[in-house]
C-alpha cells in the first residue's frame, strides 16, 4: 500500500492541519492583543580613552531599534503554522511521509530553529537582556541546538548503533542561552525580588522545563522506549510539545504584560 495512504500517516496529516489552524488562530490573536508594547535594543561598542583607567571601555549608544513584543510572539506562532500547513500540503505531504519512514523530519528542525530561537529572544528580553550582540548570540546558539537535532537524525541514518555526538553538542548549545538568561534572572532576584513580576518567574521555569522535555523525547525515540518504539509517536509528542510551549509563552506574555503582579 502507498505509505501516503496509510491511515497512520493520513491521521498525522489531519493532525498537522489542526495544529496549523490552532497556531494560526493564536498568531492573529497575538497581533491584535499585544500591539502596544515594544522593547528597545541597544548596541554596545568600544570606547578608547588614552590615559584613562582603564583605557578601553564599553560605550552604550542610543537605541539601535525597537522590537514590538506582539510581533515577536506572533512570529513564532506563525512559523509553526506555516510548517504544519506545509507538511500537510499536496506537495509537502509525500516528502514528509518519505522522511518520517526513515526516522527524520527536516521541517521540524528548520521550523524549531526559527520559532524557538524567537522564543528565546522574547524570554531573554523579559529577563532584562537588551544588548544587540547578546541577543544575536542567544538566537544563534539556540538555532544551532536545533540544527544539531537535525544532524542527529541525519547522521544516524548511516549508523548501526545510535551515535549521540550531535545530541550532546546540541544539549551544550541549548544550555548556554538558559545559563545566560538565568544569570540575568537570578541577579534581578538577588538585587530586588520585588522588581521581578510573577509572570517572568513562570515563563523562565515553565519554558525551561519544556525545552528539556524536547530533549527527553528524542532520547526516548532513539532508545525506543514503550510507545516511542514507533517514530510517529515521538513525532506527535514533538507536535504537542511545540503547541503547548508556544501557547504557554504567548499567553503568559499577554497575561503578564496586561495584568502585572
Amino acid at each position: 500500500m502507498d505509505a501516503a495512504k496509510d491511515p497512520k500517516f493520513v491521521g498525522l496529516r489531519k493532525f498537522n492541519i489542526a495544529m496549523g489552524v490552532l497556531h494560526l488562530a493564536q498568531f492573529v490573536l497575538m497581533l491584535s492583543l499585544l500591539s502596544g508594547t515594544t522593547f528597545d535594543v541597544y548596541g554596545s561598542f568600544l570606547r578608547y580613552t588614552p590615559g584613562g583607567d582603564p583605557p578601553i571601555s564599553t560605550a552604550y549608544e542610543n537605541v539601535v531599534f525597537s522590537l514590538p513584543l506582539g510581533l515577536m510572539v506572533a512570529l513564532f506562532l506563525l512559523a509553526s503554522a506555516i510548517a504544519h500547513f506545509s507538511v500537510a500540503s499536496p506537495w509537502g505531504y509525500p516528502w514528509y511521509v518519505k522522511n518520517l519512514q526513515k526516522g527524520i523530519n527536516y521541517a521540524r528542525w528548520f521550523e524549531y530553529a526559527i520559532s524557538s530561537s524567537i522564543m528565546i529572544i522574547v524570554i531573554a528580553m523579559l529577563c532584562g537582556i537588551f544588548e544587540l550582540s547578546s541577543l544575536i548570540l542567544l538566537f544563534a546558539l539556540n538555532a544551532t541546538m536545533n540544527m544539531m537535532g537535525l544532524m542527529m537524525e541525519v547522521h544516524n541514518q548511516t549508523t548501526k548503533k545510535t551515535d549521540w555526538t550531535a545530541y550532546i553538542i546540541g544539549c551544550f548549545a541549548g544550555f548556554i542561552p538558559w545559563l545566560v538568561i538565568g544569570i540575568y534572572f537570578f541577579a534581578a532576584i538577588v538585587d530586588e525580588a520585588d522588581n521581578v513580576p510573577t509572570f517572568v518567574y513562570l515563563i523562565y521555569f515553565i519554558l525551561a522545563a519544556f525545552f528539556n522535555v524536547f530533549a527527553i523525547n528524542m532520547v526516548l525515540q532513539y532508545r525506543k522506549k514503550g510507545k516511542w518504539a514507533d517514530y510517529l509517536y515521538g513525532e506527535k509528542v514533538y507536535i504537542m510539545l511545540s503547541l503547548t510551549a508556544k501557547t504557554a509563552l504567548a499567553w503568559l506574555v499577554y497575561g503578564g504584560t496586561n495584568w502585572p503582579s
